[in-house]
């Protein structure tokens, strides 16, 4: 282990050219001159030196090594005027610089803000980047921007299923992908049983979705990388903004501290449909209560020019309850990060991260009254550097530790119920990292990434393990453990490799290969992610999910840029994976390792991409063609079957229209093969009930799925002082009245009881909404 790591330092240090002349480094922040928000992946260039160049990093950060001499250098953003700046470079120096956005690209819908050739030019394959201000743009269900559901829209991901936030990407399941709001994971990022994404738009700066190519610095899940930011909040004046909806309100404040020293951001919405429930008439419907509300809220601080402070936090929830029933869950997520500069070429960020989520639901009824609770928990560190060896390389390095505790369930009886107590057997875990990777620019035409991430995982006490009979089914003996005694203990190697080669200025190849392990892992057996789902760690009886994947892509630009288009292709080999054993019982078991089956699964596919960045008329088409299937022995006689949200063929059509500097119209349609389900094929009848006979798993189909949203939208021109601006948007979901299945289920047939008939359920019809948007 020690002599790979040791290999991979040397490889890293070989990138050491010999200084044939003095060099000197420039290094800053570049930030926008309206807010002073720090701008992820700007480009710094320089004009005399054709190739030299650097993105700044999570923070808006940069650093430039060159040889003593005159320079012009190039700043530069998608959206914003290129900021051209002359320089005498005598010795190393630090310039910070603020980009004006531009007015005349602000009258077109941008699609991202970004460098106009980064598809070709960066290394990152697999990956989307979105602009918070086009998802707004987008059609939404009941008014509702959400950045899930415009990802939903893109290749290579697919939805959890009509109206819901959950995804797959890549034929991975939901529990596959991670999610980070300010590096701290999020378990369940879904409101409303699913049909709203918890990331409040009006609070983010930037979302980014790796598919493949994960950097070295992320791990713990298979499938993908959701990296969502948030805003850091205006330092330079106070801003208001928000908006009325069909079903919520939001508002956002943010303002400097000091100014260009510190600000803050405060950003809510709640929703109110419950607030109509006490004007019915109708008992059973009045003391209902059906809401959900999200609070995001952000500081920084700039302590000195070589430190600075962060501080965010995310707080959520929703609550359902009836006369009979209730039921709340919710996030908690906590940062607190320190930049500092060692360096005007090395700098580093350490983390200090908290998640919380948590569920509980139960029944009023005073004979069978009882609460039924569950959390995950996570305390965690990193140490991350990024050193900026010289323009040819950049390396990355840094060690990360998380302790995560697990109460997967506990029933508490009332006071006079029949119910009785219940507790699961809780468990904690350590898991860390430590990795290193470097970005090499080889020749003038091809670069290669290539890392190293070392991942361990220990599942630690108090708790019991079961020992079982050969059956694995009847518990023989049991072990306990003591608090932080160690029960078991996994880790792996996980090779990271990524390679670009440039044909020319408009197109260039890309390759990765990545390898990932997941030591956690959500039992659920429905599509939609529901809240009283339980996530379990890697234990005696669970291995952890293992997956290996490779892919390639052809990336061309048109137009001066105005068209990008890319066709990329994959493989993906996943071991480990979890299945469940026919009729399993998952809710509430403490022996779930009895009905978990664990197989082999692949997924591959290729998708199509489109885009036009630039003008009136903006948006993009995709299309991809897709497969994944798993093998676990003892399901369907061990014969590959496909998972529930394989979908052959799915395909996407974005469009937004600047109809004039007021009007703006947009459209979403979207097209997908129906999901795998298994049905019944027969019935059978004993002492005079009836039985289904079931397919094999997942032997049929869905029917297709299909919808067209529509939006338009009237911006209101500022006043005369220009401090005040709004905007209405009309939007309707399913436009033409599609009844897309949620789900099909089989009953006897009324007029023949001998037949069993299938009857279609549908959420959706067509759904207008209304919202009205403000900022000041």
């Amino acid at each position: 282990m020690q002599k790979l790591l040791s290999s991979l330092l040397l490889l890293c240090l070989f990138a050491l050219p010999a200084l044939a002349q003095e060099k000197v480094t420039l290094s800053g922040y570049v930030k926008d001159k309206s807010s002073g928000e720090g701008l992820i992946g700007a480009s710094v260039s320089v004009q005399e030196l054709p190739g030299v160049g650097v993105g700044t990093n999570e923070y808006g950060f940069y650093s430039l090594t060159l040889p003593k001499g005159n320079y012009t250098l190039l700043y530069t953003y998608l959206g914003y005027i290129t900021l051209s700046k002359p320089l005498q470079l005598t010795a190393s120096q630090k310039l910070d610089v603020e980009l004006a956005q531009n007015a005349t690209a602000l009258k077109e819908v941008e699609i991202t803000t970004r460098k106009e050739d980064e598809n070709v030019r960066s290394m990152e394959m697999s990956t989307l980047k979105m602009q918070v201000a086009d998802i707004k743009s987008m059609p939404a269900l009941l008014g509702e921007v959400d950045i899930v559901k415009a990802i939903q829209m893109t290749p290579g991901v697919q939805t959890a299923g009509e109206g819901t936030s959950g995804f797959y990407v890549r034929g991975g399941g939901v529990d596959q992908n991670l999610i980070l709001l300010d590096e701290a994971p999020v378990y369940n990022a879904s409101h409303l049983m699913g049909f709203f994404s918890v990331f409040n738009a009006d609070a983010i700066k930037d979302v980014q979705l790796y598919k493949g190519g994960i950097p070295a610095q992320h791990g713990g899940r298979l499938s993908s990388l959701l990296d969502i930011r948030m805003k850091e909040g205006n330092n330079k004046k106070l801003a208001v903004s928000g908006g009325i909806g069909t079903i919520s309100s939001r508002l956002t404040v943010e303002a400097p501290i000091v100014e260009d020293k510190s600000s803050f951001i405060l950003s809510g919405r709640r929703t109110y449909a419950d607030m109509f429930f006490g004007l019915s008439s109708d008992e059973n419907i009045k003391d209902n209560k059906l809401y959900f509300y999200d609070l995001n809220t952000k500081l920084n601080y700039t302590l000195d020019e070589k430190n600075r402070l962060f501080v965010s936090g995310y707080f959520g929830r929703d609550m359902a309850a009836t006369n009979d029933f209730k039921m709340n869950w919710g996030n908690a997520t906590a940062t607190v990060r320190w930049n500092h500069l060692f360096s005007d070429r090395l700098f580093s960020n350490t983390t200090f991260i908290f998640s919380d989520f948590d569920y509980a639901l139960g029944s009023k009824e005073k004979a069978s009254e009882f609460t039924w609770k569950s959390h995950i928990i996570d305390y965690g560190i990193k140490n991350d550097y990024t050193y900026f060896l010289n323009p040819k390389n950049q390396l990355r390095f840094g060690v990360q530790a998380t302790y995560h505790n697990f109460m997967p369930a506990e029933v508490v009886p009332g006071p006079e119920s029949y119910v009785t107590n219940l507790k699961l057997n809780s468990t904690s875990a350590l898991e860390a990292a430590v990795y290193l990777s470097n970005e090499h620019q080889l020749t003038d035409r091809l670069t290669v990434d290539y890392g190293l991430r070392l991942s361990s995982f220990t599942n630690v006490g108090p708790g019991k393990v079961y020992k079982y009979d050969e059956a694995f089914e009847t518990p023989i003996d049991t072990v306990a453990y003591g608090r932080f005694e160690k029960i078991k203990s996994y880790g792996g190697l996980e090779p990271r490799l990524s390679a670009k080669y440039d044909l020319n200025d408009r197109s260039s190849i890309k390759a990765s290969y990545n390898r990932t392990l997941q030591y956690l892992h959500l039992v659920s057996n429905t599509t939609s992610s529901m809240p009283f789902d339980v996530w379990i760690p890697s234990s005696t009886y669970v291995k952890p999910q293992l997956a290996d994947q490779v892919a390639a892509g052809y990336f061309r630009n048109f137009a001066d840029n105005t068209y990008e288009a890319s066709v990329e292709v994959y493989y993906k080999w996943m071991d480990n994976q979890i299945d469940y054993k026919d009729y399993a019982e998952i809710f509430l078991n403490e022996r779930l390792e009895t009905q978990l089956l664990r197989g082999t699964g692949e997924a591959y596919g290729a998708e199509f991409y489109l885009r036009k960045q630039k003008g009136l008329l903006t948006g993009w088409l995709s299309y991809t063609l897709s497969k994944t299937e798993r093998t676990v022995p003892g399901i369907n006689n061990d014969n590959p079957y496909p998972l529930r949200y394989d979908r052959r063929h799915s395909g996407n059509i974005v469009l937004a229209y600047q109809f004039s500097p007021s009007i703006n119209f947009g459209a979403n349609w979207t097209y997908a093969t129906g999901g795998a389900i298994t049905m019944p094929v027969g019935r059978y009848e004993y002492n005079g009930k009836t039985y289904p006979v079931y397919s094999e798993r997942n032997g049929y189909r869905l029917p297709n799925y299909h919808r067209l949203d529509l939006s338009a939208t009237y911006e209101k021109p500022k006043n005369e002082f220009k401090k005040y601006s709004g905007s209405w948007t009309l939007s309707l979901y399913n436009a033409y009245n599609r009844k897309n299945a949620f789900s099909i289920y089989f009953r006897e047939n009324e007029d023949d009881k001998t037949k069993t008939e299938a009857v279609k359920t549908y959420l959706f019809g067509i759904i207008p909404s209304l919202s009205y948007n403000f900022n000041f």
